[in-house]
């Protein structure tokens, strides 16, 4: 167990630097603590000496290394929060870009990371070296062909306090404007040249393999195109455009190896890889996470060079304990623990699980599939923190693309450095085509293959399940386990594989088995957002699309509804139209409130270009769906008083065709409520009224005694931040003797009309009855 000696050392680290960045307040006195801890620890060591006495010294110092750096920066970094946030006032910033500018795909803007140097709000001004990240819309930048990495900038605009534990100490949002003062000079300079020519050199190749190869030599995802991003996503090959150890490892192998063909003597070729891993950095832009990564194929390659598990095991222990002790914030970085947990895997697991592999197929297969195995063992368990699916398919996609992404990688990055030599560059990157364009084809066929993501539980549970489970693979594909080890092992894979198989049964073929047949609304179990489907003689409506397409395509794969006659987009917010991106290629007709900003209309245009039709809605206008009929309330064309939002929220009337008579309210809050009321447009009694702003206190309490509802309905999200629905709204609701089906107490509700009255099915209750 002497590999394991220094496990606490990074352990101390982590959990004080995690700590203390997450309670910056408490930091002074973890520090204190720590460093008469180590003090006594010492003194003790020195009467009493041993290994396990050096162990615990370490852990103490570098404990209080850690504590002591959050500690002395804490003043600065109140400092500027205070200055920034104070009353939220326009401030303007002064900042050198230190991340990758990149596009984010739901807002279009661009975002990158920065450390500022000045900031100033009117006569207050505050000269800093922190970090801060930026996001700015395209055409607010100044000078945007120089904003890159190493680029100096000036930006006005608004702050907002960063999430507890980010290295970030305020996100900038530069609605301002922001100017470029100077742009990327020296080696950065040169970096992003570099790094431009690739991209440009490789636009004329077929996409996508033509657009992946930045993203595999360099990391520049700037030509990925969405679906292939979420193919790879979804095949588990992000990582490939991801800088990572590998990326780095194969840069001083190449380098190391040709020193040692010319002859070098150690020490050189030593110099040598070192060098070479420095330039990379530098190219592929030495943000927090490529540095991290290059640290990460140092332990690497040193274990392999040395060839023993053991001390790799040690130096990835104090390499960790170092970053962390230099940069306590990446503690609460995903990035970082899957970087860390990666390259214990391949030093601890890879070499067990190919002997074990060993026994069902040939040496080089087992070798090869052992790497991308050990990996997605040690990965998964925090990659649910992200997304809480599990793909199937993720090792047999890696094997199949692991030939292929050194070769791109590396021509590819062959052909960045031949940017003097533009004919040597363009034949570089039309061999470095045919690879990505494998890796592009490999992760969409696995992406498109039926049951590749497996839902899973999410959060911390998830966690511990996935941990638990690929712990028990471990144990039953290694050589020498206990026999009532390997049982227990045996039987965790076994349940969970049986609820998991369950599980994607009920969300595909068997699902309609487990909703009432005669439903005629449906309310979506997809959190803190709207979704309900409006079913009437074979067609079929969504009013809103909830806030995530996985979700939304969970619940239509469970009704099985492929095709929508009718979308109503209420509003453009995230929890009501963040999901349409499963339903775009699929609907007929869309129903749209004002729009009034470029995000809004990407929306619209998504779908339009799914072959959908656009419709502003109108108050008064009115149509068909199936057997039932829908009438549009508010908002009013001609009306300015209400801005596009939450008070413009389309407001539809369906009933009829077996459709209980609804009133779906959208967002709005008490005062657009007043106006629907004062204007005659209802239609009461109504059986069902979809509650507004998912019962948030913003109500008119006179518009729930106009609708005079039977069943109040309210889409919203098991402990949301915002407490809907608030107590005062379910009173007046009670008041006005309706019953309220919730989905985050009681999951999906189903509504339809019986010989009797309004049905109501309450998944979590499991019951069928009238509402009252």
């Amino acid at each position: 167990m002497r590999r394991f000696r220094l496990v606490p050392v990074t352990a101390a680290a982590w959990a004080t630097a995690a700590a203390a960045t997450l309670a910056p307040s408490w930091s002074p006195a973890l520090a204190i603590g720590a460093w008469g801890a180590t003090l006594v620890a010492l003194l003790v060591l020195v009467r009493r000496r041993g290994p396990s006495g050096v162990v615990v010294v370490l852990a103490l110092a570098f404990a209080a290394v850690v504590a002591s750096h959050v500690a002395l920066a804490q003043p600065a970094r109140t400092a500027l929060s205070a200055l920034a946030l104070d009353g939220g006032r326009a401030i303007e910033v002064t900042a050198r870009v230190v991340g990758k500018v990149e596009r984010r795909a739901s807002t279009g803007q661009l975002v990158f990371d920065a450390v500022a140097s000045r900031v100033s709000a009117g006569p207050a001004e505050l000269a800093v070296d922190l970090p801060v990240s930026v996001a700015t819309q395209p055409d607010d930048v100044e000078g945007i062909g120089d904003l890159d990495v190493g680029a100096v900038v000036v930006l006005r605009g608004t702050a907002r306090a960063a999430d507890a534990g980010e290295r970030s100490v305020v996100l900038l949002t530069a609605s301002g404007g922001l100017e470029v003062v100077s742009g990327p000079r020296g080696l950065e300079a040169l970096a992003g040249t570099l790094r431009k020519g690739l991209v440009a050199a490789t636009r004329g190749l077929p996409d996508p393999g033509g657009g992946l190869i930045p993203g595999l030599a360099v990391g520049d995802t700037s030509r990925v195109d969405p679906d292939l991003d979420a193919a790879m996503k979804a095949s588990s090959l992000s990582h490939l455009t991801a800088v990572s150890g590998a990326n780095c490892a194969l840069v001083v192998g190449l380098a190391f190896a040709g020193a040692a063909l010319l002859g070098a003597r150690r020490g050189v070729r030593v110099a040598v890889g070192v060098a070479a891993l420095g330039g990379f950095v530098v190219l592929v832009t030495p943000e927090p996470s490529v540095a991290r990564a290059a640290a990460m194929a140092a332990v690497a390659m040193l274990a392999v060079a040395v060839g023993r598990p053991a001390v790799g095991v040690a130096v990835l222990c104090l390499a960790v304990a170092g970053l962390l002790a230099f940069d306590p914030w990446l503690s609460t970085s995903l990035g970082f623990a899957l970087s860390t947990v990666a390259t214990a895997a391949l030093l601890l697991l890879a070499r067990p699980l190919a002997a074990g592999l060993q026994r069902w197929m040939p040496r080089a297969l087992a070798l090869a599939l052992s790497v991308p195995l050990a990996a997605q063992l040690a990965c998964g368990p925090l990659l649910v923190l992200i997304a809480p699916t599990v793909p199937l398919y993720g090792v047999v996609a890696n094997l199949l693309a692991a030939p292929a992404a050194p070769v791109a990688t590396v021509v590819g990055l062959a052909a960045c450095l031949a940017l003097p030599f533009p004919a040597l560059q363009s034949g570089l990157a039309v061999l470095a085509w045919a690879p990505a364009a494998w890796i592009a084809g490999t992760a969409h066929t696995f992406a498109e293959l039926p049951g590749g993501q497996v839902s899973w539980l999410e959060g911390w549970p998830g966690l511990a399940l996935l941990a638990m489970l690929g712990a028990a693979v471990a144990v039953l594909l290694a050589p020498g386990s206990r026999r009532a080890l390997r049982f227990a092992a045996g039987a965790i894979v076994a349940v969970v594989v049986g609820v998991c198989a369950g599980g994607a049964a009920l969300a595909g073929p068997a699902g309609p088995l487990t909703l009432p047949s005669s439903w005629a609304i449906l309310a979506c179990d997809i959190g803190q957002g709207d979704a309900v489907l409006v079913r009437s003689g074979g067609a079929v409506a969504l009013v809103d699309t909830g806030p995530d397409p996985k979700a939304l395509e969970g619940c239509l794969a469970r009704t099985s509804i492929h095709h929508l006659d009718l979308l109503v987009l209420t509003h453009y917010d995230a929890d009501h139209a963040g999901g349409v991106d499963a339903v775009v290629g699929r609907v007929d007709r869309v129903l749209h409130g004002p729009v009034d900003t470029a995000v809004h209309q990407r929306v619209l245009d998504a779908l339009a270009a799914g072959g959908a039709e656009l419709v502003d809605a109108d108050a008064g206008m009115q149509g068909a769906l199936g057997s039932a009929t829908y009438r549009v309330i508010w908002p009013r064309a001609e009306s300015r008083a209400y801005a596009p939002g939450n008070d413009s929220s389309v407001t539809i009337d369906i009933r009829g065709g077996g459709v209980p008579a609804s009133l779906f309210l959208g967002d709005l809050s008490a005062s657009p409520q007043r106006a629907i009321e004062a204007s005659g447009m209802l239609d009461p009694p109504y059986d069902v009224v979809k509650v507004a702003h998912h019962g948030s206190a913003d109500q008119d309490p006179g518009l729930y005694v106009a609708a005079r509802p039977s069943l109040a309905l309210i889409s919203v999200g098991l402990g949301n931040d915002y407490g809907h629905p608030r107590q005062e709204t379910l009173d007046v609701l009670t008041d006005v003797g309706a019953i309220v089906a919730r989905t985050d107490l009681e999951g999906t509700v189903a509504l339809w009309l019986a010989d009797h009255g309004l049905e109501v099915w309450r998944e979590r209750r499991a019951r069928v009855g009238a509402p009252g």
